[in-house]
């Protein structure tokens, strides 16, 4: 599929095909020890070199080891070192304990470099937290992705479906996914990740600022959606939890390399950003920042657009004692907000970010 040609391919979901393995000791260990269990493996010596339920077996009976995790009332953080191995990076990262099958049932570009995968996951028992993201098996594929979901838990609970964003480059699983992944290539997932959102009805109302940086909209998408569907819940039955408002600052190279920004074909049942502000003017907003922006910008765009980077003052006029800041994008972004943050006396625990690369 050529990058500059946008196109979307559905599928009806049939969901005969699925396969799914635990680890049963580990489970039994991590349910009465109350712990959770991490994926200590960086090589994998024969796995992905079979069909897809071959993998689900091999990958989950990985060794498990116990992880040093600080969980939060609303969230978890997560700070990990800068390493190239998706497995390497996120070794003592908890992950779940199913390994599914998935089908590609819709493809799309979402800007000139990123390409968007609809992914059709029958196993009942696959769940994630909005932020979370999956450990992407291929087979043939030696190396194993590691790509943060970008649509909300509520489309994999109605539609059995989840949504990736995968930016080009020369990682073994992103080339894949843009040159020879078609409409029902069949691989494997398994969610992980300690940054994400998932308030529980009685918890306490919370703000919250997300801040992204280029392709590292799609863990902050996720939450930004998962918050609409909270509104929708309080609006719809007048329970649920209260969530307060929602604050996005988005910063790209340009208005092309904006992601989910609004303006584009979308995959069925999930809105983009503009959308979701436009639902709800009173709890959502966002602030969109380009910093080589060469072309004219759409009359659309216009008002939601700074030319310039993000800085640090636009934040801090949010700051709170009920607000949570949630920062993904590259390092030197996440480490100067973070910093920032800490230094206007932001409690460490208001402050959740996720490094990628």
């Amino acid at each position: 599929m050529s990058l500059s040609q946008p196109a979307i391919y559905l599928m009806t979901p049939k969901i005969s095909w699925t396969s799914k393995m635990r680890s049963l000791p580990d489970y039994q260990h991590r349910h009465q020890n109350g712990g959770a269990m991490g994926c200590a493996a960086v090589m994998i010596p024969g796995l992905l070199r079979g069909p897809v339920g071959a993998i689900c077996t091999q990958a989950a009976s990985l060794r498990s080891t116990r992880s040093a995790v600080c969980h939060l009332s609303l969230t978890s953080v997560m700070k990990s070192k800068r390493k190239t191995d998706h497995l390497e990076r996120t070794a003592n990262v908890v992950r779940q304990e199913v390994v599914s099958a998935a089908k590609v049932c819709g493809a799309a570009n979402e800007s000139p470099s990123v390409k968007r995968l609809r992914l059709l996951v029958a196993d009942k028992d696959f769940s994630f937290k909005a932020g979370q993201w999956v450990d992407f098996f291929i087979p043939g594929v030696s190396v194993v992705g590691g790509f943060s979901i970008c649509s909300s838990p509520r489309l994999l609970e109605q539609e059995r479906m989840i949504d990736l964003a995968v930016k080009y480059t020369n990682h073994p699983p992103a080339l894949w996914i843009h040159n020879q992944c078609t409409l029902d290539s069949e691989v494997a997932v398994r969610v992980g990740g300690e940054f994400f959102f998932d308030p529980q009805p009685a918890d306490a109302s919370r703000n919250l600022v997300l801040i992204a940086g280029g392709v590292g909209i799609n863990p902050l998408l996720s939450i930004l959606r998962h918050s609409a569907d909270l509104l929708r819940e309080r609006a719809n039955k007048g329970s649920g939890y209260d969530i307060g408002t929602i604050k996005l600052f988005y910063s790209a190279k340009n208005t092309s390399e904006l992601l989910f920004k609004g303006d584009q074909i979308c995959l069925t049942f999930q809105k983009n950003i503009l959308d979701l502000v436009n639902e709800f003017p009173e709890k959502i907003a966002c602030s969109l920042h380009v910093t080589k922006q060469t072309t004219q910008i759409s009359a659309a765009l216009k008002p939601y657009i700074t030319e310039g980077r993000l800085m640090e003052q636009e934040i801090r006029d949010h700051i709170s004692k009920e607000t949570l800041f949630y920062i993904c994008g590259p390092p030197p972004m996440t480490d100067f907000f973070s910093k920032q943050l800490e230094n206007s006396h932001v409690p460490k625990e208001h402050i959740c970010f996720e490094k990628w690369w």
